[in-house]
């Protein structure tokens, strides 16, 4: 009687236990998916306005599921990018039902192979598609999944073929806005753009377009698109250039200066060694960007 009483609290102990770590025991994970993201999810690449001066851009992820997606990381490759884009804020991000939420990525450098004198469209530039990869959980599973990326408006070949050129027309020469010159109201500012060859390239800077805030003062109350400059550089060239131009505001509503994003991004149209004309961006730098829209706003009546 005392063994069989005995074996049956063995047996209660065995069961017990057995429940305890059933109940510790992980959740259902399913295997890493090569192809896909989970059903229900949906990402895309894009790029915001505001992105661009940063260089960065945005994951959209749509869940159209019945419960949340958490995403813990995610990174994007891409044949154009020197290495991988990360968040450009590491945390955990919950999409809920229904929801979708953009996760801001840094873009990192171009990967800019072969002659870089040679910057016609390339097979590399057209054709490649990013991917992302993301760990996440839905529900009780979690995994990682390695999927083609959405890129609804394209961005990054314009951006590898303009990065890439101005890559290589720095081997010629330096490009920089140097300095800025503010004015009183009705006359034009100066904006100064140093040429500084280096010695070791050809490369013929054709000429700098308006932005969407700013414009050039072509003279008699008319303005230019494009202002021409035509400073070649050849080889052999150490002797500076300093092209200076008369920058007049393209708009006075106040509001544009207030939600400037690219107003102080310039494109450059540069020829290299005779490739044919193509485009880079110059920047103002932040403390210059200040400067211009504080000027802008004084020239145009509304700035203290």
């Amino acid at each position: 009687m005392r063994g069989s009483w005995r074996s049956a609290r063995i047996a209660a102990i065995a069961l017990a236990v057995a429940v305890l770590f059933a109940g510790c025991s992980e959740q259902p994970r399913p295997l890493p998916s090569a192809t896909s993201l989970p059903a229900g999810v949906d990402a895309s690449l894009i790029q915001l306005r505001s992105d661009v001066a940063a260089r960065e851009a945005q994951v959209r992820v749509h869940n159209g599921n019945d419960e949340p997606v958490t995403i813990t990381r995610l990174r994007v490759d891409d044949p154009r990018f020197a290495r991988a884009a990360a968040r450009a804020l590491p945390h955990t991000t919950t999409v809920g039902p229904g929801a979708t939420v953009d996760i801001r990525i840094q873009l990192p450098p171009m990967a800019c192979e072969g002659d870089l004198t040679q910057l016609g469209p390339s097979p590399t530039a057209t054709s490649a598609a990013p991917t992302v990869t993301m760990h996440y959980s839905l529900g009780e599973s979690a995994a990682v999944a390695v999927s083609p990326l959405a890129e609804p408006t394209p961005f990054i070949a314009a951006m590898h073929e303009r990065e890439c050129r101005a890559r290589a027309l720095g081997a010629a020469a330096g490009v920089t806005l140097s300095s800025f010159t503010p004015s009183e109201p009705g006359v034009p500012a100066d904006l100064a753009l140093t040429i500084a060859p280096t010695g070791k390239g050809a490369a013929r800077i054709v000429g700098i377009e308006t932005t969407n805030l700013l414009t050039f003062d072509a003279g008699a109350g008319t303005t230019a698109e494009v202002f021409d400059i035509g400073v070649d550089v050849a080889e052999g060239d150490t002797e500076s250039t300093v092209v200076h131009l008369p920058l007049v505001p393209l708009r006075c509503d106040a509001h544009a200066v207030q939600e400037d994003k690219r107003g102080t991004i310039f494109t450059v149209i540069v020829d290299l060694d005779g490739d044919g004309a193509g485009e880079i961006e110059l920047a103002a730098s932040e403390d210059m960007r200040g400067e211009i829209l504080t000027w802008v706003g004084k020239w145009c009546g509304f700035g203290s």
